[in-house]
């Protein structure tokens, strides 16, 4: 598809501190799909089953579910022999590369092997043998696969736990134990992960162990429980650490559908400037004294007419057409509300003025416009007058609202007023 003269929507310089230099393994190999941690790889997104893996066409639903939803690698249990038998049918036909997710028995992670997983993940907390952990790891070198290492604060080695409490120091050292046995049998294709449900100690511990190892790193903040309180604990750990330069892969933990996890995470990275835009990013004002419109409603159909077209544009819903268009400037795509009209604009430009009632209709096709044409195309082909009649309306209200249609400078004097009593 045609998008004129460049990309709709250009990765954001967001990032101020540089991303940590790590080393870089591979999860899966071709001819199969092929996801790279670390180095200087993308930030991926993670998320897990929640289906039996021993039913393999309903997990394989919804590996493909997430993988749409911007899941870059899923992790399936493994904690039965029927759940290996699974995976042996499900890894050649999914679309994204499979973790084992492996507790207590490492028999199941040598099954998990032979089934044909690109990696797995270890909880060193509940797998305590060395001979057991080193089995694991010589089979996966033999193999090529990475291991991740994941430290779970919920589930530490007692001695660990005794000697430091449960700290980010104890975290680190779980990691670093398990680092030792898998040294022995020279194996190091590692990912680490060190959760906590607490933000503070999964931050504090994952900064440590970003001063103390090289290997890349697995964000996450365990068990944040359900929307939307489990997605504010979770951005607020994850990008924390991001916005600092550290995490390689990342994944949402909710107690949801596993596809509001790869969605989070994916638009959390997209946010971040971390990953190109792949999905609809809709912003809107949250209305003022000038609104015209209900702009919830507005904004909510829009999100629901848009969402199903796929797209990578920005689009805006304000409530007006005096501030509108110039707020949302940067935009792709926009909608101001003024006297029953709406004013569409494009990266801050009028291009057409249409009735209230079609305003999320034109949203839609000129979003399509864009994806076939190109925004320069679409501004070339502009409505005659559009431009000007925006503006005549928005002087027009102006007028007859005055300058401060929400009475701030009323407000002021009268907190001055207070204060000088």
């Amino acid at each position: 598809m045609g998008r004129g003269s460049g990309p709709v929507t250009p990765i954001l310089a967001v990032m101020t501190t540089p991303r940590r230099e790590t080393r870089q393994v591979v999860v899966g190999r071709p001819p199969g799909p092929t996801v790279s941690v670390g180095g200087d790889a993308p930030v991926s997104v993670q998320s897990m089953t929640t289906t039996k893996t021993a039913d393999v066409e309903g997990t394989l639903a919804q590996i493909y579910a997430l993988a749409a939803a911007g899941c870059d690698i899923v992790r399936c249990t493994c904690n039965e022999e029927e759940a290996a038998e699974g995976l042996a049918q499900i890894v050649p036909r999914s679309p994204v590369p499979i973790i084992a997710d492996i507790h207590f028995q490492y028999r199941l992670a040598l099954a998990a092997m032979e089934a044909g997983v690109q990696g797995l993940r270890l909880n060193p907390g509940n797998i305590r043998k060395p001979a057991h952990i080193k089995a694991v790891a010589q089979e996966a070198k033999d193999r090529g696969l990475p291991i991740r290492i994941g430290v779970n604060a919920g589930s530490l080695d007692p001695d660990i736990a005794q000697q430091y409490g449960i700290t980010p120091e104890a975290l680190v050292a779980s990691a670093q134990r398990e680092l030792a046995h898998f040294a022995e049998v020279g194996f190091d294709d590692v990912k680490i992960s060190v959760k906590a449900s607490n933000v503070a100690l999964m931050i504090d511990a994952y900064r440590l162990l970003s001063e103390t190892v090289d290997y890349p790193l697995h964000l996450g903040v365990t068990e944040a429980g359900p929307p939307p309180a489990g997605l504010v604990k979770s951005t607020a750990g994850i990008a924390t650490l991001l916005a600092e330069g550290i995490g390689d892969t990342i994944r949402f933990s909710l107690t949801a559908d596993p596809v509001e996890e790869a969605r989070a995470g994916r638009t959390l990275l997209e946010a971040l400037g971390l990953r190109e835009r792949r999905g609809l990013d809709l912003i809107a004002c949250p209305s003022c004294g000038r609104a015209e419109v209900d702009v919830i409603k507005v904004a909510g159909d829009a999100m629901a007419a848009l969402s199903e077209l796929n797209i990578p544009l920005q689009v805006a819903v304000m409530g007006c057409v005096v501030n509108g268009p110039g707020e949302a400037r940067e935009a792709d795509l926009g909608i101001a509300a003024g006297r029953g009209r709406g004013h569409l604009f494009v990266k801050g430009q009028v291009v057409r003025v249409v009735p209230e009632a079609e305003m999320v209709d034109a949203l839609v096709a000129t979003a399509k416009q864009i994806m076939d044409e190109g925004i320069d195309a679409v501004i070339a082909s502009a409505d005659a007058g559009a431009a000007a009649e925006a503006e005549a309306v928005r002087v027009e209200l102006i007028t007859s609202q005055g300058v401060d249609a929400n009475h701030d400078a009323e407000k002021i004097e009268r907190i001055r007023e207070l204060a000088a009593e």
